[in-house]
């Protein structure tokens, strides 16, 4: 009874303008629901295959171009999520005025977006979306929702050393760290190095290459309902068009690979 009230009031209750932080080489600034609404460049986008959503989705937003004063093609963003979803992005897609091209979707408080599931909130306030994504090979964990944050930070592999192969790794373990880092570093962490604070540490205590035999972890990564059903799961699924099958070869690769190269937080 309390949680379905709960629901309901949920429900009931009206948005509230809400603010995303750009903490950008100029500075930072702060952008709220209501100027971002009247951006002169916010138009409105038609989002076919919506990644979050499953759907054609419709959206008042800003070409996020518009907003990255100072950035060069040269650098790189991390996006910071509400719940904690670290997405790290190369600046130059971000930047792409043709082909690939990122928006801010601004939910407005007197039209709010669907929820996400029952008695959950929507991808608003602020949501990192794509038209034409195919272009540029733009994955799912490029498509941050409830975004809170974005800044300016070295990459990844700058920032965090206990990430990295060996200096000798082969170039198939070089290309699954990429993987790794465009599809699963906005959730976990490896080796205690990483920003995401959603999803569990990849190599300690145990790498899942370690846990995980035969052809166990694809399909965990393919589809992790089909091997562990559980309704408070949170991973999704990467399918062969998301991660190629070569690739996902890779990717456990570097993960093989790390798991000889452990480093305690």
């Amino acid at each position: 009874m309390r949680r379905a009230l709960l629901t309901l009031l949920f429900a009931l209750t009206p948005l509230h303008a809400a603010e995303l932080t750009l903490d950008l080489p100029g500075g930072p600034r702060i952008w709220d629901t209501d100027t971002l609404l009247a951006h002169p460049q916010a138009r409105d986008v038609a989002i076919t295959a919506d990644v979050t959503y499953k759907t054609t989705m419709h959206y008042r937003a800003v070409p996020l171009a518009a907003l990255l004063e100072g950035v060069t093609p040269d650098q790189h963003l991390q996006a910071v999520a509400l719940d904690g979803f670290a997405a790290e992005l190369p600046a130059a897609p971000l930047l792409n005025r043709r082909g690939s091209r990122a928006w801010l979707a601004v939910e407005d408080p007197s039209k709010p977006w669907p929820p996400l599931a029952k008695g959950k909130p929507s991808a608003g306030p602020f949501y990192l979306v794509w038209t034409d994504p195919q272009a540029s090979d733009i994955g799912p964990e490029q498509w941050p929702f409830q975004v809170a944050k974005i800044r300016t930070l070295p990459s990844a592999a700058e920032r965090f050393p206990a990430l990295r192969p060996a200096g000798n790794a082969s170039p198939a373990v070089v290309a699954g760290f990429a993987l790794f880092q465009k599809n699963c570093l906005a959730c976990h962490r490896l080796n205690g190095a990483g920003d995401a604070q959603f999803g569990p540490d990849l190599n300690i205590p145990h790498n899942p290459t370690e846990y995980l035999a035969g052809d166990f972890l694809p399909r965990y990564i393919r589809d992790p309902q089909s091997l562990r059903r559980w309704p408070q799961g949170k991973m999704p699924g990467f399918s062969r068009e998301v991660i190629s099958d070569a690739e996902l070869g890779q990717l456990i690769g570097y993960l093989r690979h790390m798991a000889d190269r452990k480093v305690t937080p």
